[in-house]
């Protein structure tokens, strides 16, 4: 086990992430219904080919003591709350001028960031201010005040596995910084076209 920084090396008395470098016994080896383990892969080898990337932040002491601190991935943290996308997307992709949404959240541990709705529109729609209110008020009443996006932006599409999985991790990957060529392999998208509409 060891924490890695962002350069994917191995930091000792700073929070990295979780990985695992060897095998260990309880590690499961396949999904259920994962024919080439495709959705494996992603779960755990996106990040670091051949290592394990487990999805928390640990910080490894040097006495060999260590602090987990939680989830590091897509799952949403605002002010404390976590949240998941799931209860965004229930309520944005139920507005019939939505035809697909991702929503990210660009805080890293100890560091608030930025709330960002992307919206690909329905065919004839258009985003204007009336949608962009009400989506805000939608999310409001239906979730809560920490469900509002900072900021709700217009992509062509929202980029997925060729499983139909969103691409939560390599956007926010792209958001803090990361080249588009090693945010994700195109060759294991649907419509890798779309993630250059994703760089700040």
């Amino acid at each position: 086990m060891e924490a890695f920084g962002d350069d994917g090396k191995p930091v000792v008395d700073e929070v990295g992430e979780l990985v695992i470098t060897e095998p260990m016994p309880s590690m499961p080896v396949s999904f259920w219904n994962d024919e080439d383990g495709e959705r494996y892969r992603e779960s755990y080898f996106d990040m670091y080919p051949g290592v394990w990337r487990h999805g928390d932040w640990i910080k490894i002491l040097p006495d060999g003591g260590c602090v987990i601190y939680g989830r590091s991935d897509s799952t949403l943290n605002r002010g404390g709350v976590r949240m998941g996308t799931s209860d965004f997307y229930r309520v944005v992709e139920a507005f019939d001028e939505i035809a697909d949404s991702l929503v990210i959240d660009t805080g890293r541990l100890g560091q608030e960031g930025r709330l960002l709705l992307y919206v690909q529109l329905a065919p004839g729609a258009e985003l204007t201010g009336e949608l962009v209110a009400a989506l805000r008020r939608e999310l409001r009443a239906a979730q809560s005040p920490r469900h509002v996006p900072d900021e709700i932006r217009q992509v062509p599409g929202v980029p997925r596995t060729l499983s139909g999985k969103k691409l939560e991790v390599p956007v926010r990957k792209i958001l803090l910084g990361a080249p588009v060529e090693q945010a994700a392999n195109p060759g294991s998208m649907a419509n890798p076209e779309v993630l250059p509409h994703f760089v700040p």
